[in-house]
């Protein structure tokens, strides 16, 4: 076993609980906003310390061995032990209500799954949360701390970009079979295709698929055809039921593609130019309870050490 300084080992296993979660070293590159190979090296690293291997590398896809799955066991449970107890620290003072606009598939997809972890940081803020569509406009002083997807350019608002969001397209294992195969974005034409009518504010009914076949050289497609919906969240489920192709957001769909419940059929993904972000009036962090909820979502979405 080689030396590693207690900094080192703490940081290496970090970025192996990133790694273990999403079982893929690039997902968790993107969490800690590190590059891949900065995460290989530093699993590399702490199995050289531990003088055992933690993943196996696979084809296309990592794996836990024995040895890493006791060590995820053992590993996970510590950490948030000690983040709840720091959080209970920083946060037990304070207490009273924030109001929090989402985005309701952001919010259901990613931001609920979380919130535990809020509640625990801050037991006595009580979040008042309004899930609204991008197509309702921000009026101030009808929230404290509001999620968009937008450009980040919010007049009158102050606001912190939390994630660029891509997209690509995504479908049931099952819709492919007895069907032309998905090789390239051409093949499109003979499937049927999940829209979702308010990706952004502002946007026109086929705005994302329009966008992703444009990137990737296949504007032919037709896109004017399958079926509409109001919210992403919508357009995925009836992507597992098998509906038809929908486009996914990176942000939004991780755990139905680690799962296997959809699969990306291409490749290549699209950067939208759009972005999630949260929106809030001058002044409003100046609120020490605005504030700690923000600077919350913000390690949330950057994926740094995040003290529960």
């Amino acid at each position: 076993m080689s030396s590693a300084a207690p900094t080192q080992v703490h940081a290496r296993l970090r970025v192996f609980l990133a790694a273990a979660r999403h079982l893929s070293f690039t997902r968790a590159g993107e969490e800690l906003h590190i590059t891949t190979g900065a995460v290989s090296q530093q699993i590399k690293l702490l199995e050289e310390w531990l003088g055992f291997r933690l993943f196996r590398r696979l084809p296309r896809r990592i794996e836990l061995t024995d040895e890493g799955r006791r060590l995820l066991a053992a590993v996970d449970p510590a950490f948030d032990a000690v983040d709840l107890a720091i959080g209970r620290l920083r946060g037990g003072a304070l207490s009273g209500v924030v109001r929090l606009r989402a985005l309701p598939s952001f919010l259901a997809t990613w931001l609920v799954p979380r919130l535990p972890k809020l509640k625990r940081r801050y037991p006595a803020i009580e979040l008042q949360v309004e899930a609204e569509d991008s197509n309702r406009s921000l009026r101030d002083g009808d929230f404290d701390l509001a999620i968009d997807l937008n450009d980040g350019i919010y007049p009158g608002f102050q606001s912190t970009e939390l994630i660029e969001e891509e997209i690509f397209p995504v479908c049931s294992p099952a819709l492919m079979r007895d069907r032309p195969p998905l090789v390239a974005p051409e093949d499109l034409a003979h499937y049927p295709l999940l829209h979702d009518m308010t990706a952004w504010r502002g946007s026109p009914p086929y705005a994302e698929w329009e966008r992703y076949l444009r990137a990737v050289g296949a504007a032919h497609v037709d896109v004017r055809r399958g079926y509409m919906f109001n919210r992403n969240y919508i357009t995925i489920q009836c992507a597992i039921a098998g509906m038809g192709v929908a486009i996914a957001r990176r942000t939004l769909t991780t755990d139905e593609l680690v799962s296997g419940l959809l699969v990306a059929p291409f490749v290549q993904t699209v950067r939208t130019g759009k972005r999630y972000c949260l929106v809030y009036s001058a002044g409003a962090l100046d609120d020490r309870r605005v504030a700690s909820v923000h600077d919350w979502i913000v390690e949330q979405a950057r994926g740094g050490d995040t003290q529960e």
